[in-house]
């Protein structure tokens, strides 16, 4: 009998523990609330993607529709028809291939010699603060300062560089070759200079991540008897899934939207055998004045990464746990 009145005082709902009908759960807010009391410390952070990424791209997929003179007189629209003579341009799949060609090159090479240096920086020396310190060097200086060294360094009558490369027998003659004047040689230098300029920013990225692999796991890596290119791949590199992910992403975009190298090594060269999209867009702008159909192919690269980086992103994980 008590058993029976104890049920029949119990509240609606509390034997199940669910909410009543038409009650909010208990701790929870409506997301417009919360929205609105995160709005003053997010706003600041939406202005500037608005200003600095979303305005910019809308004005360039404008312009990319538009009949743009070479004075930048606005005389009316075209549809896609500037797509179409991107796409029409005998030389765009040729340039779309070494795209794809330069950033595949560039990232994989910088990330391989970013893990050993990044291996050698995290062991102790004499002297290895000031060899970490050097390794910022070449992210620090202007990357346009780096690219004309090495450019002037293998002019043929007065380059450092060209007289070191006759001097141990690699060229015959001083002369002999011209480099820069060469679009397969001048393309294979600006790919040394990017990886050589991005190896400060991989190797530091790597390096902070070896500094999280725990000891006690290499400790008992050692202990059940893994010798140290066990260890490496077995344990460390593992553990540098997000700092390796992370590196390659960005790399990946940085290399792909680079114009400075490109434009000072190859920048002489007539046609366009040594070009990739980006520097393909600045002669169209520089040499034809054909803003609108740069504004097209900057479009079309703009989803080109979209596109690489949600296939990177699918494929890898790079949030992802261990």
């Amino acid at each position: 009998m008590s058993t029976t009145t104890e049920t029949a005082s119990t509240p609606t709902g509390a034997a199940t523990g669910r909410p009543r009908s038409g009650a909010a759960p208990e701790g929870r807010r409506p997301r417009g609330r919360d929205l609105l009391h995160a709005l003053p410390w997010i706003g600041p952070a939406l202005i500037l993607i608005f200003g600095v990424v979303l305005f910019p791209a809308v004005v360039m997929f404008v312009n990319s529709t538009r009949d743009i003179s070479i004075s930048g007189v606005d005389q009316g629209s075209v549809g896609f028809d500037n797509y179409l003579e991107v796409f029409s341009f005998p030389y765009f799949w040729p340039i779309f291939g070494r795209t794809i060609v330069w950033v595949v090159v560039v990232v994989a090479a910088t990330v391989v010699i970013s893990l050993g240096l990044a291996q050698l920086l995290n062991k102790a020396f004499p002297g290895r603060q000031l060899v970490r310190l050097a390794v910022i060097i070449p992210w620090a200086a202007s990357v346009v300062m780096t690219t004309m060294v090495v450019y002037y360094g293998l002019e043929p009558y007065f380059g450092i560089i060209n007289t070191f490369l006759v001097d141990i027998g690699l060229v015959d003659t001083p002369e002999g070759y011209g480099w820069t004047r060469n679009p397969d040689t001048a393309f294979a230098w600006s790919i040394v200079i990017a990886v050589f300029v991005s190896l400060p920013f991989t190797t530091y990225t790597i390096l902070a991540g070896l500094q999280t692999v725990p000891g006690e796991v290499l400790e008992a890596a050692k202990m059940d008897g893994a010798g140290p290119v066990r260890t490496y791949w077995g344990v460390v590199l593992p553990q540098l899934r997000s700092a390796l992910a992370v590196a390659v992403l960005i790399n990946i975009i940085n290399v792909f939207n680079s114009l400075p190298i490109l434009k000072v090594m190859t920048g002489s060269i007539p046609g366009y055998d040594a070009d990739t999209i980006m520097t393909m867009i600045f002669k169209y702008i520089q040499n034809q004045h054909k803003v609108d159909v740069a504004s097209a192919l900057s479009v079309v690269a703009f989803l080109i990464v979209i596109v690489i980086v949600a296939v990177y992103v699918r494929v890898v994980k790079p949030m992802k746990e261990v």
